[in-house]
């Protein structure tokens, strides 16, 4: 198929999926007239590529999960540099979210404090209820 065909299928762009090229995650050939052609196979590429990119994966954590479909295997996420890719992933998110609990916790307490040292100066301000 030619490179606007794979682009309309895949749900992509023609340069992006030359992009892709370029970064060696797309495989083309070339027809006698100099166009791009590309095997029935790119479009599980394709798919599996922009499902990755979509969740936060960069292009080279992306490589061992094409070589593992072109390996033929009907998922990209089974072979063992790609499940290595994932436990990292899987760590860096449970960091990034313990970072963020420790930087909720600093904001609550943040917020508690400020409240009380508001509700403090109003009673200052006002005096005592009657």
């Amino acid at each position: 198929m030619r490179i606007g065909e794979l682009a309309r299928r895949a749900g992509t762009s023609t340069r992006t999926l030359r992009y892709y090229e370029t970064h060696g995650l797309v495989r083309s050939g070339r027809s006698a007239n100099g166009y791009r052609v590309y095997d029935e196979a790119e479009l599980r590429v394709v798919r599996e590529i922009r499902s990755l990119l979509a969740i936060g994966f960069g292009l080279d954590d992306i490589r061992p999960f094409v070589a593992c479909l072109r390996a033929g295997n009907d998922s990209g996420d089974v072979c063992p540099d790609s499940v290595a890719v994932l436990r990292r992933k899987l760590a860096e998110v449970d960091d990034y979210l313990d970072r963020l609990g420790d930087v909720r916790r600093r904001l609550h307490d943040q917020l508690a404090h400020a409240i009380a040292q508001r509700e403090e100066t109003c009673l200052r301000t006002r005096g005592p209820a009657d």
